[in-house]
């Protein structure tokens, strides 16, 4: 395809419609040569639909076909941020599919964006349950090719409770767990294992330095993020404990689940913290669901929650309300 219509396809692509002689000046031609051009995409199978009259111009519309996208270099990185993410099992019943269409995307990519896609399908792991967030590429390019060639990364981070700092780490892998991407890596200056939400972070750099990879603390990065969740104390926490032993309760409870679960006697204790009492509730009622709990030890915000929550689904399923189904 010539480059002038692979420019005008692109225009097209950005708003919802353009006047003819707005494209033109655009493009540097004149209207006649647009209107040529314009037919010359819909030989191509891209349904452009035209409008005549002062108010007139050119859209794209949907249609039977679908024709190829021009995306630029952030909506291609973005793109395959997905297509890597539900690929690797994040959105159930589509794998194979995002597969393929991944597979695609590679092929065609420009030399210049591959190593930036080899980084980050290589430094991204999913834990299965939750819906691709949105982040920003540049961000998660420059944290990915930290992780994948071992250099130290700086950056800028604003805390929980908003205050900014400056960071020094060791990366090592980009999770999303629950509608976030986080950044699991080791901190030198703090020796320890942390967390980082992407959306928290601010103009990341590489020092060019290298480091040699660490140990993680759990069987991968995915598992290591959920235990600094379990062992954070948060806004938010409550405490349950169930009668069957931990092996069962972990096997019966799924990964994205943010408590800690102990030995407690002849039972099982999790320990849940979060920031939302909608999430603490919510994996409270997980585990209630998976198994009966014995006691459950909560602020009152929480326990009243619960209450309202337990009288939603016994009314829910009461005879008289199922009946009426």
């Amino acid at each position: 395809m010539p480059a002038r219509l692979l420019r005008l396809l692109a225009l097209l692509q950005t708003r919802r419609e353009w006047p003819g002689p707005e494209l033109a000046g655009r493009l540097g031609v004149t209207t006649r040569t647009i209107r040529r051009d314009v037919d010359r995409l819909r030989a191509l199978d891209y349904p452009v639909a035209a409008t005549t009259g002062t108010a007139g111009g050119y859209r794209l519309t949907s249609g039977s076909n679908l024709p190829p996208l021009v995306l630029d270099d952030e909506e291609a990185v973005a793109v395959a941020i997905g297509l890597s993410t539900t690929a690797g099992g994040n959105v159930a019943g589509i794998e194979d599919a995002s597969m393929r269409a991944l597979g695609k995307l590679e092929r065609v990519l420009p030399a210049r964006l591959r190593p930036r896609l080899a980084a980050l399908t290589s430094a991204t792991e999913a834990v299965p349950g939750g819906e691709v967030p949105p982040a920003d590429p540049a961000v998660l390019a420059v944290l990915a090719s930290c992780a994948r060639d071992h250099e130290l990364a700086t950056f800028g981070y604003r805390s929980r409770a908003g205050a900014p700092t400056l960071r020094r780490v060791e990366p090592h892998a980009l999770v999303t767990v629950k509608g976030r991407w986080y950044l699991l890596a080791f901190d030198p200056d703090r020796d320890d294992w942390r967390s980082f939400r992407v959306d928290r972070i601010a103009e990341p750099a590489t020092t060019h330095r290298t480091f040699t990879p660490r140990e993680l603390p759990a069987q991968d990065a995915a598992a290591s993020l959920a235990r600094s969740f379990a062992t954070a104390t948060y806004r938010w926490t409550a405490v349950v404990t169930v009668d069957i032993d931990t092996a069962e309760l972990r096997e019966r409870l799924p990964a994205a689940l943010v408590g800690e679960v102990e030995e407690d006697g002849t039972g099982a204790r999790v320990r849940i913290s979060a920031e939302s009492a909608d999430l603490v509730v919510h994996d409270v009622a997980t585990v209630a669901a998976v198994a009966e709990p014995r006691t459950i030890d909560a602020p009152q915000e929480i326990r009243e929650r619960l209450d309202v929550l337990a009288q939603r689904l016994a009314a829910s399923t009461s005879p008289a309300r199922t009946g009426s189904r």
